[in-house]
């Protein structure tokens, strides 16, 4: 396996597709709410295994390290794509001189989270119809 940081522009296609299969398909996710206006400005990663796009992350610098759309194809989950994604970012996060990262996290997903070293903030909330919590990393 392997990561690189994607253009969003040249691998968009890419980028998409895992994050289609993963939260439209999968998790019902309305398309329109999918892909959103921060995606130009963010950091994007891409994973590999086999010259395969398996997964995929972002990074948004200007709204203080937000980490979101990590996607990982389902036939590729629990192989540590996710955390290698994740310790990208948080490298990316300490080389933008960010003090923390911070995600909205499905509470599906907050056990993956905690052992990254997030803890919660905040109460539940709901976005695109699927129940979230706010965690925060120092870094």
């Amino acid at each position: 396996m392997h990561i690189r940081q994607a253009d969003f522009e040249l691998d968009r296609l890419e980028i998409t597709k895992i994050r289609f299969n993963v939260f439209v398909k999968e998790q019902h996710v309305p398309e329109d709410l999918e892909m959103d206006d921060r995606d130009p400005f963010c950091i994007h990663l891409l994973a590999f295994q086999a010259d395969e796009a398996v997964g995929t992350c972002r990074i948004d610098i200007e709204k203080l390290g937000k980490v979101g759309r990590l996607a990982v194809i389902s036939s590729k989950r629990r192989q540590g794509i996710g955390t290698v994604l994740m310790e990208n970012i948080h490298e990316i996060a300490r080389n933008h001189s960010l003090s923390k990262t911070w995600c909205h996290a499905q509470l599906t997903v907050v056990p993956f989270y905690e052992n990254l070293g997030y803890r919660t903030i905040g109460a539940r909330f709901y976005e695109a119809n699927i129940e979230h919590v706010r965690m925060e990393k120092k870094i």
